[in-house]
C-alpha cells in the first residue's frame, strides 16, 4: 500500500523547472513534480503533450533545456552539461521501458537481462543470470530464458524489457506507453505485471493511454498539453470531474473512440 499523498516523506524523485526546446519549439514547458516511494504517477494527454519528452528528460535521453532532476536525494543540473558521471549515476537509479522493446535479437532472454547487470554493476556472470533468472520468474518467463527475442511474442518481449530494467536495482521505473505497440490481449499481459510492481511497492511513472490501468493502478494521474501539467489528482476524481476544460475534451475524445 502506498502513502497517501499528504505524507511528509521525503520525494524518491523531485524534478524542478524542467524545461526541453527544439530549436523554436517548447516540447516541456517549465515543469515540476515530486514523486513519492511506493508513488504509482500515472500520465495522459494528446499527442505531442510532451510526456514521452518528459520522460526521456528525466532519464536524460533527452539533454533539457534548464532544469535540475534529484533522485534519491542527489541532485543533477540538466542544463546541457551533464557529466558522464552524472548521467550513469542517473540511469543507474531510473529505470526505463519504451514503446518499442529494444532487446537484442542476437541474445538469449536471459543474456539480454544479464549482460547489462555485469557491465554496469560489475555483477559476475553467475550472479547476473541468478538475479535475471529471479526476474524471469517474477514476470512469468522462466522458460524463455533460453529463447532469442524474435522467438518471443510482443507481449513476452516487453515482459523481458521489464526485467532487464528491474536487474538494474532502479529506484524509480519509467514506462513510455508500454503496450502502444501490442494487441489488446498481449497488452494485459505487460499490464499485470505493472501491477504487480505498483502492489510490490515500486515507485512508478507511467505514460499511457490505458485509463482503466490509470484509474485503478495509479495513485496520482497528471494531465499533460502544450508541454504542461495541466491537471492532476486522484485519478477517478480526474477522470470523473475534471476541473479543466481541456482535460474534458481530451476524456471525452478518448471514451468516444
Amino acid at each position: 500500500m502506498t502513502e497517501p499523498l499528504t505524507s511528509p516523506a521525503r520525494p524518491i524523485l523531485s524534478i524542478e523547472g524542467l524545461s526541453k526546446q527544439f530549436g523554436d519549439h517548447t516540447a516541456v514547458d517549465d515543469v515540476s513534480l515530486d514523486v513519492r516511494p511506493g508513488e504509482v504517477v500515472a500520465i495522459i494527454g494528446p499527442s505531442g503533450s510532451g510526456k514521452s519528452t518528459l520522460l526521456r528528460c528525466i532519464n536524460l535521453l533527452e539533454s533539457p533545456t534548464t532544469g535540475r532532476i534529484t533522485v534519491g536525494g542527489i541532485p543533477t543540473e540538466v542544463d546541457g552539461k551533464v557529466s558522464q558521471r552524472e548521467l550513469v549515476a542517473l540511469r543507474r537509479k531510473v529505470g526505463m521501458v519504451f514503446q518499442s522493446f529494444n532487446l537484442f535479437p542476437h541474445l538469449t532472454v536471459l543474456r539480454n537481462i544479464s549482460l547489462p547487470q555485469e557491465r554496469v554493476l560489475g555483477r559476475s556472470r553467475a550472479e547476473a543470470d541468478a538475479r535475471s533468472m529471479a526476474l524471469l520468474e517474477q514476470v512469468g518467463l522462466a522458460s524463455k530464458a533460453s529463447s532469442h527475442p524474435p522467438r518471443c511474442s510482443g507481449g513476452q518481449q516487453q515482459r523481458v524489457a521489464i526485467a532487464r530494467a528491474l536487474a538494474l536495482d532502479p529506484s524509480v521505473m519509467l514506462f513510455d506507453e508500454p503496450t502502444s505497440a501490442l494487441d489488446p490481449e498481449l497488452g494485459l499481459e505487460v499490464l499485470s505485471v505493472m501491477r504487480q510492481l505498483a502492489d510490490e511497492g515500486m515507485t512508478m511513472i507511467v505514460v499511457t493511454h490505458e485509463i482503466h490501468f490509470a484509474s485503478d493502478v495509479a495513485d496520482r494521474l497528471i494531465v499533460m498539453a502544450d508541454g504542461r501539467i495541466i491537471e492532476q489528482g486522484d485519478p477517478k476524481t480526474v477522470i470523473d470531474d475534471p476541473q479543466v476544460e481541456r482535460t474534458r475534451t481530451f476524456l471525452s475524445a478518448i471514451r468516444d473512440r
